[in-house]
């Protein structure tokens, strides 16, 4: 069973970065990390859950939502079975509960590809 893991999250003020990391586990030998699309979503209060950013397996194609393109970047290290997601120009809108998740098969960019969650880690920008 896939597990992930979100942390890095915290308290900073609008216009600082933070650098969120997302660790996997449970893979088998047959289906490693890298064969995997990983993405970042989020949680506000009182709102639905928002994609942000994803990644392809392998060859690592990216894709944006336009609240986060041009601020946030996601990369992997498939070597550390670990997702990234640098988070810069952070704004008070961009508090939430932000969460990874992991998918097999499907298109990355397709939400119903994500069928393994982690735990969140909770993210407040401060005015």
């Amino acid at each position: 069973e896939v597990q992930l893991q979100a942390f890095g999250g915290g308290l900073v003020q609008a216009g600082g970065s933070l650098r969120l990391s997302c660790a996997a586990s449970g893979f088998t030998s047959a289906f490693t990390f890298e064969d995997y699309s990983i993405g970042w979503f989020r949680q506000a209060p009182g709102k639905e859950r928002e994609g942000l950013s994803c990644i392809s397996p392998s060859d690592g194609d990216t894709w944006y939502a336009d609240s986060v393109k041009g601020r946030f970047t996601i990369s992997r290290d498939n070597a550390k079975n670990t997702v990234y997601l640098q988070m810069n120009s952070l704004k008070p809108e961009d508090t939430a509960v932000y969460y990874c998740a992991a998918g097999f098969g499907g298109d990355y960019q397709d939400y119903s590809t994500y069928d393994s969650w982690g735990q969140g880690t909770q993210v407040t920008v401060s005015s």
